[in-house]
């Protein structure tokens, strides 16, 4: 059976539990819409129901809810369906804010449901504008959803809007799927990665909207079957794995499918990205296949000398081996006259890099299309435009 197929078939699993599943209303537990805080009201709703031997289901009713943090952690004794019709808004950078990366947590949850047609709004312009160079208080900036050690677990069809920095981010997570799943900020936000995925296994992102201020869908270390199709990306910087080899003890990145994506108007297109100098690390099976790019920069890129603020030691080589990897079917317009970058690390050179069917065409006016190769030699076939830098076969 199919990766996604296997994901719907869990999904009417998990969904069909909570048909008859005991309500606990946040509403019921004293939050309304004229709180300042309904930290407390939503802890208790999910103490109960995560307390209930039988399916059941937090109930966010419409309207519009504050909220200052909520820590949301099982284990549980049964199905859980998070249901969000309304908005839960978190507080704004002011005076009186405190720094802190965390605003709804969801830790050590097994058969969790996020579903409904609410959104959480992470109130980020009050962040963005703020110096944000990879410092302190842009890495303390809440993330609007994170998934720590969550199984077998169904997101969809609710919206993370205008988080403070990433807007979900999976820890330690397995088979979990996002479905229906809407990311809403502006070009303008600052480090807003739409999914961030680290160290988790069998994930899937299926018929998915995003658009950010970064990347759409970052791919981090210790990442495993991942499965990324018909999503839409754009604004943003792409659909990226990495960037890897910045911390020691990286864990491989293995197995990532990318299929019939659609980008639009993004910095990037799909990439891998590794950093110069950078600590041992490996990355392999990584598949592109049936993109679509309207106006994309960079469209098909490979970069091991990522260095985002120039302070690195490029005269060094990226010490992470990237093998098995294919760019198939992806066609569209590039923003840039440089389509095709594929540039290794002199110290391993990627290995079997398959390049096959690429139909591009350069919407500028600095001159043609062109494709640059450093340190790695594709393998070619089909229609190439522009022309790759190859071996034929």
């Amino acid at each position: 059976m199919s990766p996604i197929l296997c994901g719907i078939v869990n999904l009417f699993i998990i969904l069909g539990s909570h048909a008859t599943a005991q309500v606990f209303d946040i509403t019921k537990k004293g939050a309304t819409t004229s709180s300042s805080d309904i930290s407390k009201s939503l802890l208790e709703a999910w103490n109960g129901a995560c307390a209930s031997s039988t399916p059941s289901k937090v109930l966010v009713p419409k309207g519009t809810f504050q909220l200052r943090v909520a820590m949301l952690q099982g284990p549980c004794k049964a199905p859980i369906n998070f249901d969000l019709e309304g908005t839960l808004q978190a507080p704004g950078l002011g005076p009186s804010y405190s720094s802190g990366n965390v605003w709804i947590v969801f830790s050590y949850v097994d058969r969790l449901t996020i579903s409904g047609t609410g959104t959480f709004d992470g109130r980020g312009q009050t962040a963005w504008g703020k110096k944000c160079d990879w410092n302190e208080f842009c890495g303390n900036l809440p993330i609007n959803l994170r998934f720590n050690f969550v199984t077998n677990s169904v997101i969809q069809d609710v919206t993370s809007k205008d988080s403070k920095q990433f807007h979900v981010n999976l820890i330690g997570c397995k088979n979990m799927t996002f479905q229906y799943f809407h990311v809403l900020a502006p070009e303008k936000s600052l480090n807003t990665d739409g999914i961030h995925i680290g160290k988790s296994t069998d994930i899937k992102i299926v018929n998915t909207t995003i658009e950010t201020g970064d990347d759409c869908i970052s791919i981090g270390d210790g990442s495993k079957q991942i499965t990324i199709t018909n999503v839409t990306c754009g604004p943003g910087h792409g659909i990226s794995i990495g960037s890897l080899g910045k911390y020691k003890d990286e864990e491989p990145v293995k197995g990532v499918y990318v299929k019939s994506c659609t980008l639009k108007n993004t910095q990037n297109g799909v990439r891998i990205k590794t950093w110069p100098d950078s600590k041992p690390g490996a990355a392999s099976d990584m598949h592109f296949e049936d993109i679509t790019m309207e106006n994309v920069g960079n469209p098909v890129l490979i970069d091991q000398e990522y260095c985002p603020f120039n302070g690195c030691k490029n005269k060094l080589p990226s010490n992470v081996k990237i093998s098995n990897v294919s760019f198939k079917r992806i066609r569209g317009t590039s923003s840039t006259p440089l389509a095709i970058k594929l540039v290794c690390s002199g110290g391993m050179p990627c290995q079997n890099v398959v390049v096959s069917d690429i139909n591009l065409k350069y919407n500028g006016s600095q001159g043609s299309m062109s494709s640059e190769c450093k340190n790695v030699k594709p393998v070619v076939s089909g229609t190439l435009n522009p022309p790759v830098c190859s071996i034929s076969h």
